[in-house]
């Protein structure tokens, strides 16, 4: 077995001889500890305040998904010429979300969103040929749902939080099996 040989500070240390710590080594010590620690706390706060948000997004994509699978299980709703498709919104929404729908056909670029309670995902007739909005009902409709959701912003100079809206968008198509 090998011998280990220890410094003539840590025999005496071990031998109850030892002079201890001095206060500088100690407020040295706790200074360094003190600054770890508030970096792992902030480090864990910081973590926190993401995977909250990153769970708010992914609901707000989940309840799209739901959304728009819905409206494709739904009859076809055939618009009237100059109109719209209206197919029902799902019932059970999260508190905190709500699922809107767009038309931007009233005001160009600049579209109304219709987050109404009792309201309809609109669908509007879509010219698969040429990418745009069709006059009349070809079978084919454009769908783009929007799920706003609210999320705690904290601002850390100013010491106060806020609610931030946020949204998630989502286009898909439906068809009309008979066309």
């Amino acid at each position: 077995m090998k011998m280990v040989r220890l410094s003539r500070r840590a025999r005496q240390a071990l031998r109850g001889r030892s002079r201890g710590f001095t206060l500088v080594e100690v407020v040295i010590a706790m200074l360094l500890l003190g600054i770890i620690g508030m970096a792992v706390l902030t480090s864990l706060s910081y973590a926190s305040t993401v995977l909250i948000i990153a769970d708010r997004r992914a609901t707000a994509e989940s309840l799209a998904k739901t959304q728009m699978e819905y409206v494709k299980s739904q009859n076809y709703s055939a618009a009237q010429p100059g109109g719209v498709g209206n197919y029902t919104k799902i019932m059970d929404i999260p508190a905190g979300y709500s699922i809107c729908s767009i038309d931007w056909r009233i005001s160009g670029n600049n579209a109304t969103v219709n987050c109404g309670l009792n309201e309809f995902v609109i669908g509007i007739p879509w010219d698969s040929g040429n990418n745009t909005e069709a006059s009349e009902d070809s079978g084919l409709q454009k769908i783009k749902l929007i799920i706003k959701y609210e999320i705690v912003s904290y601002n850390t100079t100013s010491q106060g939080s806020t609610l931030v809206v946020k949204s998630f968008t989502l286009e898909d198509y439906k068809r009309n099996p008979e066309a």
